[in-house]
């Protein structure tokens, strides 16, 4: 008998690991020719366009507009702001070593979770939150380069950043869908972006093939199209499903990055990494209802995902 064809959601899943994985050596190739503003500004044009054709396709509603101000600051830390860093620290971060550095993220959403949003702090997530910095520190120190440590500073700052998306969504997410607000945040560090547009249009009429086209892809795959895939998926499996699939996003990096760009982390690298992936797997175990299932816990999961 053949083996049972993979359901739908599993691939769904499958997919968004492989293209949010597919995204950090994609930027190291964008950047040649395009920089880090040109990169950010038309990877989230080609997104926002894309989602906004989608968006009626997909029942996205209009937004409140009491929620206008939480959707700015989500626009402007989890994209604007997120891609800027993230794409600046790879100029001198390898692509592999950025991803586990961002893969640390959840640790600042509980952090300002507790700080602004009242979230109750559990000696776990202490000890988890110790443990992920603790590994961020190991690799920002691997190469001991001056310009290496910078650029792992900054991807660092990405991370600090996507933390507090993270948290910003949280009150947006008990109104609207986890799509709804990803597309909303989309939209918005879009409009934040357009006054860099100019030297991108300049940028891009001497950019390479190959930048152009890795711009493209990172708007309509990783970023788009991951964004709708991820929430069909972890709105038809459980959390504890959901949530391991987000830690194989930085090894799935390092394996693209070794296949695409021929990029080897250091050992020191893949231990600072493995350190802050245990640290972030304790945050998730330690936090109230972590054990919980149904919808709660999918939309808990929606908000903690690793942007790329």
């Amino acid at each position: 008998m053949k083996p049972p064809a993979p359901s739908p959601r599993v691939l769904a899943l499958a997919g968004t690991v492989v293209l949010w994985a597919s995204a950090f050596p994609a930027i190291r190739v964008g950047l040649e020719g395009l920089g880090v503003a040109g990169l950010s500004i038309l990877r989230l044009a080609v997104a926002s366009a894309a989602l906004a054709v989608a968006a009626p396709l997909l029942g996205v509603r209009r937004p409140r507009r009491r929620d206008l101000p939480l959707i700015a600051l989500c626009g402007l830390t989890g994209m604007a702001a997120y891609q800027l860093l993230l794409n600046w620290g790879e100029v001198h971060v390898p692509a592999g070593t950025a991803s586990l550095l961002v893969g640390i993220a959840p640790t600042f959403s509980v952090l300002l979770a507790t700080a602004f949003l009242s979230e109750p702090l559990t000696r776990t997530v202490v000890a988890g939150s110790l443990v992920a910095i603790g590994g961020a520190a190991v690799i920002a120190l691997a190469r001991g380069g001056a310009h290496f440590t910078a650029g792992a500073l900054v991807v660092l700052g990405a991370a600090v950043v996507q933390g507090v998306y993270h948290a910003a969504t949280k009150p947006l997410l008990r109104r609207h869908t986890g799509l709804e607000v990803a597309c909303y945040a989309m939209w918005a560090g879009t409009l934040m972006l357009l006054p860099l547009a100019p030297g991108t249009v300049r940028a891009a009429a001497h950019a390479p093939g190959s930048a152009l086209a890795s711009a493209v892809y990172l708007g309509l795959l990783p970023s788009a199209l991951g964004f709708v895939i991820w929430g069909y998926a972890v709105a038809r499996l459980s959390l504890a499903t959901s949530t391991a699939a987000l830690y194989l996003v930085p090894p799935v990096a390092l394996l693209v990055a070794f296949v695409w760009l021929g990029e080897t982390p250091r050992p020191t690298e893949l231990t600072g990494g493995a350190i802050g992936i245990a640290g972030v797997v304790l945050i998730n175990r330690g936090r109230p209802g972590a054990s919980g299932a149904g919808r709660a816990g999918r939309q808990r999961i929606a908000r903690t995902k690793v942007t790329t």
